[in-house]
């Protein structure tokens, strides 16, 4: 039983390898692309299409899933159920989400710094927006993070596990649409942000996973050798 357990664990782990590998190659012929300025006529189609269908209640509700993707509003997330796994003394997904936070957070400044896109200029923007365009800060880290937290639920709550996934998805995607709608990020920005915060989110969900998998690993041969058939001399 247990040789299945570790067998259906380590192909759940080459999988997530493969997504990673696969989003790590987009994210770089994305960035290739834009570097080379050859996304412009393909990124202000979809604004400008996106800017015909404005309305007074559309507006609010873009603002609203915008405000859900502040990376503040994440951060603040992050500390707080970080405190509340080590109050429940979960330290392995505590010390995880503090690194997915916070090293999407800082990875995501850097890119920006790195590639140094400008924003859309294409109308007037209803919301205030600082520092550089490529990729989306709000997609990248509402990746990462509400990916994180949809993984925690799922593993809480395997019976629910697809609606789970479907409204993380939902919301993720929702964040990147409203970046568009308002007009403050390119659809490429988006993409990219999705991607590489794709690659992060895998790279800490397998750390947790192996760390899990090594911890279990020794406390079972800890009880064996401390077992009635293992006697200490």
């Amino acid at each position: 039983m247990r040789s299945k357990i570790r067998s259906l664990v380590s192909t759940i782990r080459l999988t997530g390898l493969a997504v990673a590998a696969l989003a790590l190659w987009g994210f770089a012929t994305l960035a290739e692309e834009v570097l080379e300025k050859e996304t412009y006529d393909f990124d202000s189609s979809i604004l400008l299409a996106l800017r015909n269908i404005h309305t007074p209640l559309l507006d609010r509700i873009m603002f609203g899933f915008t405000c859900l993707g502040e990376p503040n509003l994440l951060l603040a997330m992050c500390v707080t159920l970080g405190i509340l796994l080590l109050v429940r003394k979960h330290r392995s997904e505590a010390l995880t989400i503090a690194i997915a936070g916070g090293g999407a957070v800082g990875l995501n400044l850097l890119l920006k710094q790195l590639f140094a896109r400008d924003r859309p200029q294409l109308w007037e923007r209803v919301v205030d927006v600082r520092f550089y365009s490529f990729p989306s800060g709000h997609a990248m880290i509402s990746m990462v993070i509400y990916g994180l937290l949809g993984y925690f639920l799922v593993a809480r709550f395997p019976k629910q596990k697809w609606l789970i996934c479907c409204l993380t998805v939902l919301l993720i995607t929702a964040i990147g649409l409203s970046r568009l709608y308002l007009g403050v990020h390119w659809p490429t920005d988006i993409i990219a942000g999705y991607t590489a915060g794709l690659v992060w989110l895998i790279a800490c969900i397998l750390s947790l996973e192996v760390w899990k998998q090594f911890s279990a690993d020794r406390a079972l041969t800890e009880e064996e050798f401390l077992s009635p058939e293992n006697p200490q001399e």
